[in-house]
């Protein structure tokens, strides 16, 4: 399946639930579900994994639909390779600080 498809299966099965719930409120239940994700990261089994990481790419996919965003476009920005210096493998600085920044 791509990920076009996959964004169409999910609108199919809950875009008017979701978009009559709102963007603000859909976006809060995808970070709810980021947040299992994070717990099964740490102490879940490959099932339970499996499980979060389809949870959050549900809800990544429909939180985008509702935003008028398709996912087959917005992954094109990796195309090329690394958006910041055009390699793959990405050969940018690491970044210095605390947290982890998406390029």
């Amino acid at each position: 399946m791509t990920i076009s498809e996959f964004q169409s299966l999910i609108e199919d099965i809950y875009y008017n639930k979701d978009s009559t719930r709102g963007l603000p409120s859909t976006f809060m239940w995808f970070i709810e579900e980021v947040g299992e994700l994070a717990q099964a990261l740490r102490s879940g089994s490959p099932d339970e994994l499996t499980e979060e990481f389809a949870d959050v790419l549900a809800w990544l996919a429909t939180t985008a639909s509702i935003a008028g965003v398709n996912l087959d476009e917005a992954a094109l920005k990796y195309a090329n390779g690394c958006p910041k210096c055009g390699h793959t493998p990405c050969q940018c600085p690491e970044p210095t600080g605390s947290t982890p920044k998406q390029q």
